[in-house]
């Protein structure tokens, strides 16, 4: 048995069909035709088609951004706001202490007033039992001495005029 069988570049002929110069004109013409055909769809049907829905995105995005800039004037507006009011409750805030401490003091003033009215009171009461105590404690003092004095001069075996120790006593008592 012979062997028969052509391998496939001799069976083809030359080689790729592709390459071949004598299918060029043919190959052009579907070429042509393929682009052509594909020029149709995609102008007539898909780019449309993408144009429209990056229009819509695009009007989206500028719809948004339109929105989102409105969203910030409204939260400007809004801190504005807000730091207006913080401000109006700090002020009044400020001027309740104010008024709080000025009438604390007030109440404060009233009170030492009273006070001092009690303890010039208390003293005026205090000179007065001191003063009554001290001619208490003079008076005790005279008479013991008196007494001490009398007693002394008997003693020692004499006799005490009285108007003589008394003016004694007083000369000695003041000094």
């Amino acid at each position: 048995m012979e062997q028969t069988v052509e391998h496939g570049a001799e069976a083809g002929g030359a080689g790729m069909p592709q390459l071949d110069f004598s299918t060029f004109p043919n190959q052009i013409f579907w070429l042509i035709v393929t682009l052509v055909v594909i020029y149709f769809v995609l102008s007539r049907i898909a780019l449309p088609r993408i144009g429209a829905v990056l229009a819509e995105r695009a009007g989206t995005i500028t719809n948004d951004i339109a929105a989102a800039e409105e969203l910030k004037q409204k939260a400007v507006a809004a801190e504005a706001a807000y730091d207006k009011a913080l401000a109006e409750a700090r002020t009044e805030a400020n001027r309740i202490v104010a008024e709080a401490k000025a009438a604390m003091q007030a109440d404060l003033d009233v009170a030492l007033k009273k006070a001092d009215a009690q303890i010039a009171k208390k003293a005026a009461e205090s000179e007065k039992a001191i003063g009554e105590i001290k001619a208490g404690a003079v008076q005790s003092v005279t008479e013991v001495a008196l007494d001490t004095a009398k007693e002394i001069v008997s003693a020692f075996g004499g006799k005490a005029d009285d108007k003589a120790v008394a003016a004694a006593v007083a000369a000695r008592m003041k000094g």
